[in-house]
Formats: C-alpha cells, structure tokens, sequence
C-alpha cells in the first residue's frame, strides 16, 4: 500500500510538447517587440533559460534579430511554495540600472505565475529604473494572482489544486524540460 505522504507526480508536458508551446509563446510576443527597441529579461532561475529559448525561437520562426537577454533575481518563495522571504527579495542587476529603459519594450519571463509577488517586484524594480513598457511572459499561469498583475503572453494556464505544486524542469537546472505537477504538494526524497 502506498504511503499518504508521499506526493503524486504528474508530467503534464514533456520536452516536445514545451517546445511548441515556446514556440507558440513567440509568435504572440513577437508583435509586441520593437525591433531595436526590445529587451528579454528572465526572472532567475528558470525564467532566464527559458527567455533565451524564446529568444532562439523568435530569430528561426518569427524573424526576430537577436534581443539582450538579461538575467534578474527576484525570489520569495521556495520551489515547494514555503515563503522564504516575508518581502519579495530582488537583487539588482547593474546592467540594467546602466541601461535606457524609458525607450526599450521589456518583455520579463518566468517559468510559473504563481501569487504574483515576483512578477510585482520586478515590474516595480524596472519603472524605477525609468522602463515604461513592460510586458510579462510565464510558461506557467496558475490563475491565482493575488496582485495586480497579468502574463501578456501564456504558455500553458493550469488550475490545480492549492497545495499542488507546478514544477518546471527547465535546463540547465534540471535534464530534461518538462512540466510535472506534484499532488498534494510534497515532494519524493
């Protein structure tokens, strides 16, 4: 008989079948990216990676020139959903502090829209910067937002239940990407 507290886990979308739906991510935020005028910026860890595989998707299928990549950390809970910090932490990037933002369109990336507190901070973190347009981009919107915030551009929406956990597998901090959903929010040891 199984043990009750080991979790279920659940792969909902393998490497195949993310790289259509990363594709499909960059057709819809092509159009809204300024050639020239544009930037990526990935939300560490998972959200860094997977704006460099839009990025490769927007110059082979959308026409795309190459956009700067720019990596943020912004972190408040832990991949388990404990809080690990009461006030989203964010360490600032000088590369993008040097930067004029008042006049590039900032597409900011992460694997999972979860309560929305990161997305907040890093969107509040580049107006103070001077940025005027930014957009957001998640792989993952669990529909949940308890802040004032949106993704422009959705891979996937999934609405599990609240102690569930999403968990993207995205190289090159795990071996394979995919998309796993661990039922009843504990993970295997």
């Amino acid at each position: 008989m199984a043990n009750p507290n080991d979790a279920q886990r659940l792969t909902l979308y393998d490497a195949r079948e993310l790289d259509a739906v990363l594709l499909e991510m960059a057709r819809r935020a092509a159009p809204l990216l300024p050639p020239g005028d544009s930037a990526l910026v990935g939300i560490l860890r998972r959200g860094e990676p997977l704006a460099r595989r839009l990025q490769e998707h927007l110059v082979q299928h959308c026409g795309h020139a190459p956009l700067p990549v720019h990596a943020l950390k912004v972190k408040r809970y832990a991949d388990d959903l404990s809080l690990l910090h009461p006030e989203t932490a964010l360490t600032e990037n000088p590369q993008l502090a040097g930067m004029d933002l008042g006049h590039t369109t900032l597409l900011v990336v992460d694997d999972v829209l979860y309560e929305g507190h990161s997305l907040l901070r890093a969107c509040a973190y580049l107006a103070q910067l001077g940025a005027r347009h930014v957009l957001a981009g998640v792989l993952v919107d669990r529909c949940v937002s308890r802040q004032p915030v949106h993704a422009d551009v959705v891979g996937v929406h999934l609405q599990v239940a609240p102690d569930d956990i999403v968990e993207c597998n995205v190289p090159p901090y795990e071996a394979e990407l995919r998309i796993d959903v661990l039922r009843h929010g504990r993970r295997r040891t």
